[in-house]
């Protein structure tokens, strides 16, 4: 008996093998010394060297040996063919090597139709194993299963198949051929399945290697056609490292762009998560880290730029200039957040334009107009398919520089929805103390905006959040007065219409009193926008009649107060006009609204009735509650103003202000309601050529209020030289035009009694005390409307 390790031998089988162990070779020579007869086991543990018979399976193969052939190293080749199994009863190794004897087995197996669909089933799954197998030759194997008797061919097959040794040793042990052949054919399923296995994934992978060859073949291929054409050695991740490392982006954001280098070089080309990476590495790189705008900080030229760009204005423009100043002073000022409010058409973009202009930054504007997206502000995250930086990083990579001029346009107009709040994201940006680490939810790394000009511009400021207008330095723009709009006309609008109609000096000429025409009864406006398109209209006009004449010469059209009328057909607008006559119960009061001034005359009238207050004239809650106070105030005064003490039982007092289709509402008439009430019942008339404004108090105190510049212009413009103004306001006289404050004569009064002291014709004549009445003495009855005599 000779020991093998790593092999079992079947019967029915050549199996070639080398011997070399001393007890083997003895083994050997002494059965090829007799009748060729060597009994082959296989052993447990194939590292052991030196087996004992406990280490040595039971079952083996008794074998005949073919052929040995001697090896110059001292080992034997030997080829034997298996002829029956046996199992071990006894084994002795007193000579140097095992003897054991050996019983055999021989099994005789009746065919039957079970036995022969087992065979059958055996021999087409080992054809399909043979077909699917790299190692094995179709036609050898198929020739070697042909055989009639199940033994040979479940051993045959169970020798050829890919098993462990443990299995083929499981196969060895079960001596029946019908039970041998039912697990062959269990061994063959599984490695069939195995197989097949082995083949989709050897598919798979082969696929995708012969795609990446290609790409790399292709790959390859592009990079020698850019050597010929001598567009350089140089690879496209070796461009991107030095755009990083010359973009002069902060620590962090570098760190992060080199990280993110390094992962797309470990990507397939055509990969789509290599195509995010690239589209942040080029936003990381589009936007400007370190490149300014040189900026001009000559106070002269940016006073030049402003007054050639706007007329007027002249607050904002010393501010912008004072900016200026800073910035010369300063070496690292912070940028400025400054915020216009004003009507439309007043000139708000176009000054930010001119701010850009006059310190020589680039100019970028975004319009926040109906955003209601905080994304819109802070970008998506990558996570998101097609995400993208926000709004104020792609204006940043427009404008190319860090130190724009950024104007936020129509800031008071976002909203908000569930997707979140974008004045609260704007919150950072316009916050000099943390928007020099904005970080955008794209670009995931801090960008200083420190160094931004940020200008908003809104219509009204009760829309914008209070803490985003804290974060703001707002500037009021209150609209152009009609000599500035004369101005702005003459120097700008008339140029560039006539201009745009293809007119010719020749052809027009405009005068003053056609513009006053044009700018107080054809528009009504803040701004000058409705006022350009009028001017073009009247452009418009001419032209035609100019291209009508066929060439002929056409006399210079002249545009006086006459020629607008005749050209735009009758007015659109007229002003309350005051008639400058003293007249009881009507006063000349001053309003404001969002065009400019305007005069509002106030007429009150009493009847017969029962202390009822009627008010008309479209008046809101605020102004009927200054109708209220002015007539609880004239109750409480009644002796000094020479008026019955219950004077209002037997009368009714009715309050109009016309127009009375206009809305009208604000406390600012209060003083003006009390003067025509108390002229209509002491029957002295008030001066026509005096205007009022002003809140009143139950006291009799006067109030300040708003829009002052505006209501003096209104009456100025009606030709009333004198007006009555709240002591408080004497604060805004700075504001008012100059030519106004010499041609006006301005009372500022403090109360009541100096307002009927200056608007009434002739002095109040206050009721003389009344006596004591005397103990006892019963008061005598007074008529409705008298004074108790005395």
């Amino acid at each position: 008996m000779m020991p093998i390790r790593d092999v079992v031998i079947f019967p029915h089988m050549m199996t070639p093998f080398v011997v070399g162990r001393d007890a083997s070779v003895r083994a050997l020579e002494d059965a090829l010394a007799g009748d060729k007869k060597i009994f082959l086991a296989t052993q447990h543990d194939a590292s052991v060297d030196d087996p004992s018979p406990d280490e040595i399976f039971q079952v083996g193969t008794v074998a005949n040996i073919v052929q040995s052939l001697k090896l110059p190293d001292g080992n034997i080749k030997v080829l034997v063919e298996g002829v029956e199994r046996g199992k071990i009863v006894s084994v002795s190794d007193d000579e140097g090597f095992f003897r054991a004897m050996v019983r055999t087995a021989q099994y005789k197996v009746e065919s039957g139709p079970q036995l022969e669909a087992l065979t059958s089933r055996v021999t087409t799954l080992f054809e399909q194993y043979v077909k699917l197998s790299q190692n094995l030759n179709y036609e050898t194997m198929v020739a070697a299963t042909r055989v009639d008797d199940p033994s040979k061919l479940a051993d045959t097959v169970g020798a050829n198949l890919q098993l462990t040794i443990e299995e083929k040793q499981e196969l060895l042990e079960i001596f029946d051929p019908a039970d041998r052949l039912a697990r062959v054919a269990e061994m063959l399923d599984i490695e069939i399945e195995k197989l097949n296995m082995d083949r989709t994934i050897q598919g798979r992978v082969k696929r995708q290697m012969e795609r990446a060859q290609k790409e790399y073949y292709l790959n390859e291929k592009i990079k020698a056609i850019q050597k010929e054409l001598g567009r350089g050695e140089k690879s496209e991740f070796d461009e991107l490292k030095r755009k990083i490392e010359s973009a002069g982006m902060p620590n962090e954001a570098k760190e992060k762009a080199l990280t993110e280098l390094k992962r797309l070089e470990q990507m397939p080309p055509m990969s789509a998560e290599s195509t995010v990476s690239r589209n942040y590495l080029d936003w990381l790189l589009a936007v400007p880290w370190k490149k300014k705008s040189k900026e001009i900080r000559e106070l002269k030229h940016a006073e030049k730029v402003l007054e050639e760009d706007h007329y007027g204005l002249e607050k904002i423009k010393e501010r912008i200039l004072e900016f200026l100043a800073v910035r010369r002073l300063v070496k690292n000022p912070k940028g400025s957040i400054l915020c216009f409010v004003g009507p439309p058409g007043v000139g708000k973009t176009s000054l930010g334009m001119s701010i850009a202009k006059a310190t020589g930054r680039k100019f970028v504007r975004m319009s926040l107009g109906g955003v209601r997206d905080e994304a819109e502000i802070r970008g998506h995250r990558r996570t998101y398919i097609g995400a993208l930086p926000g709004q104020i990083i792609q204006y940043m990579k427009k404008a190319g520089t860090k130190n724009p001029v950024f104007m936020l346009d129509e800031i008071d107009k976002m909203s908000m929805d569930f997707r979140g709040d974008p004045s609260a994201a704007l919150l950072e940006v316009l916050d000099p103390e943390q928007n020099w680490m904005f970080i955008d939810h794209y670009l995931d790394v801090e960008y200083d905006l420190s160094q931004v000009f940020f200008i908003a511009t809104a219509n009204v400021l009760h829309t914008i959040p209070a803490a985003l207008q804290d974060r703001m330095e707002v500037i009021r723009l209150s609209g152009y007065t009609e000599l500035e709009k004369l101005e702005i006309c003459k120097r700008f609008l008339v140029k560039k219409q006539t201009e745009s109609a293809g007119l010719a000096a020749k052809d027009i000429e405009f005068q003053d009193e056609g513009l006053t025409t044009l700018i107080q009864s054809y528009t009504r406006e803040a701004g000058v926008r409705n006022l350009e398109r009028e001017v073009g209209n009247v452009c418009r006009k001419v032209a035609r009649k100019v291209v009508g004449a066929n060439g002929k010469k056409t006399a210079k059209a002249v545009i006086n107060g006459a020629k607008v009328q005749e050209l735009l057909g009758p007015l659109k607008f007229r002003d309350l006009q005051s008639s400058k006559k003293n007249e009881v119960g009507a006063t000349t009061g001053l309003a404001w609204t969002e065009v400019g001034g305007q005069i509002l005359t106030t007429e009150a009238t009493i009847m017969e009735g029962r202390g009822k207050l009627t008010t008309t004239g479209k008046l809101g809650d605020v102004m009927q509650e200054s109708a209220q106070a002015a007539m609880s105030y004239i109750r409480s005064r009644t002796h000094s103003l020479g008026l019955a003490r219950d004077f209002y039982r037997s009368l009714d007092i009715h309050l109009h202000v016309p127009e009375g289709a206009i809305p009208k509402d604000g406390p600012s008439a209060g003083i003006t309601i009390a003067t025509s009430i108390i002229s209509a019942l002491t029957g002295i008339a008030v001066r026509g050529d005096i205007a009022m404004t002003g809140e009143i108090t139950l006291r009799g105190k006067v109030l300040p209020i708003g829009g002052v510049k505006e209501k003096l212009l209104a009456a100025h413009r009606q030709g009333i030289f004198e007006a009555l103004l709240p002591k408080d306001n004497e604060k805004d006289l700075p504001d008012i035009p100059e030519n106004i404050r010499k041609e006006m004569k301005l009372h500022f009064v403090d109360s009541m009694d100096e307002v009927l002291k200056l608007a009434l014709e002739r002095p109040l004549e206050a009721l003389p005390p009344i006596p004591a009445v005397a103990a006892g003495e019963a008061p005598a009855a007074t008529p409705v409307g008298e004074e108790k005599p005395h």
